[in-house]
């Protein structure tokens, strides 16, 4: 997992409760990291695993809830560092839509060992998208906060159905239907 994802984290953390939290549970966490992370860097997922269930540990916030809300606050992230992918873009669904064959591309270009899940999107009619959700780092609710981010920054109102096609949550359907 690209460095981003645990500096943004460790970032909204800070922002949303305090330092002294995010040093505790990079304290508190055995991570092989370290808890030192750069931008840039790749490192094990599982590193995210064990920090969002220790600060689900000490604000008693579910863990699905924390990943939403990160999803969300992602989001806002990627417009700014991304902006040239958001700017072709003139709605949700449209930015949505080019997740897998045109953003995803373009990362793979800047980040080669970038580790992404995979996105396979319907459009069964103008108002309803299903996303098709894969991947082994099963972080679905933070796919959910980032779609969630994207209908908020377009100020589309949509209801998010997630659907587990799998036990292990590999394997997600998100129904997206506008209002």
């Amino acid at each position: 997992m690209k460095g981003i994802v645990f500096t943004e984290f460790l970032e909204m953390i800070e922002e949303k409760f305090d330092y002294k939290l995010v040093d505790q549970l990079l304290t508190e966490s055995d991570l092989p990291s370290g808890g030192t992370y750069t931008a840039i860097g790749t490192y094990d997922h599982l590193e995210m695993v064990t920090l969002v269930s220790k600060l689900s540990e000490h604000t008693h916030i579910p863990v699905p809830e924390l990943l939403q809300s990160y999803g969300r606050y992602m989001f806002i992230t990627f417009t700014k560092s991304y902006r040239p992918f958001v700017d072709r873009s003139d709605s949700a669904f449209s930015l949505l839509n080019s997740i897998q064959h045109y953003i995803h591309v373009e990362v793979k270009k800047i980040y080669p060992d970038a580790e992404l899940p995979h996105f396979t999107v319907e459009q069964p009619t103008e108002n309803h998208l299903r996303m098709y959700y894969e991947s082994e780092r099963k972080l679905s609710d933070f796919a959910y906060g980032l779609i969630d981010g994207c209908l908020t920054y377009f100020g589309e109102k949509a209801t998010i159905t997630k659907t587990n096609l799998t036990d292990d949550g590999s394997h997600v359907l998100f129904d997206i239907v506008k209002e």
